[in-house]
């Protein structure tokens, strides 16, 4: 049975990767109406990431004995002028996610919950790629700063992202 104050930490978790979900959304929304196709994909494909994330820390909590509690997901920013400020802003973004993992992962070892410990390794690491991801994008995309054939180019470049496969929530 998961102890209460890591079912807590783990429901926040959720919560937190549901927003993530909800705030590429509305980037890729964004970009689908500037006409930035591939930056839309790009946030489309990482909404579903997201709740992915979402669904593998409901499955955990659940298939530790604990239970489920949702809540009311923020509404999300709107509007970003650049796909350089959207990308900025969710290098910002996975940095923040990158650390709420750390806390889970302390509030696991704190409790001494090696279950827990072991299924957020995957997180620990997935966290590395994501901000290391996010990091190119936004440095090709200070690199090529107005030149427009080169932005033209990455959106195309983004829109060739595929769905990463599925990864089992709970083995």
């Amino acid at each position: 049975m998961i102890k209460q104050e890591v079912q807590d930490a783990l429901n926040e978790q959720i919560n937190a990767e549901l927003y993530s979900s909800y705030l590429y959304l509305s980037m890729s929304a964004c970009f689908e109406s500037k006409g930035f196709s591939g930056v839309a994909n790009w946030m489309r494909i990482q909404t579903d990431e997201e709740r992915m994330h979402a669904m593998k820390f409901y499955d955990f909590v659940n298939s530790r004995g604990g239970k489920v509690t949702l809540k009311a997901i923020d509404a999300p920013p709107a509007e970003w002028d650049t796909p350089l400020a959207a990308f900025e802003g969710v290098y910002t973004h996975e940095r923040k996610v990158t650390e709420l993992i750390n806390g889970l992962l302390g509030v696991a070892k704190e409790h001494d919950d090696h279950a827990t410990e072991s299924f957020l390794k995957w997180f620990v690491d997935e966290q590395v790629q994501e901000e290391r991801t996010a990091d190119e994008i936004v440095q090709q995309l200070k690199l090529m700063a107005d030149f427009k054939p080169g932005l033209i180019m990455l959106d195309r470049e983004l829109g060739q992202r595929a769905p990463a496969p599925v990864v089992p929530a709970v083995a």
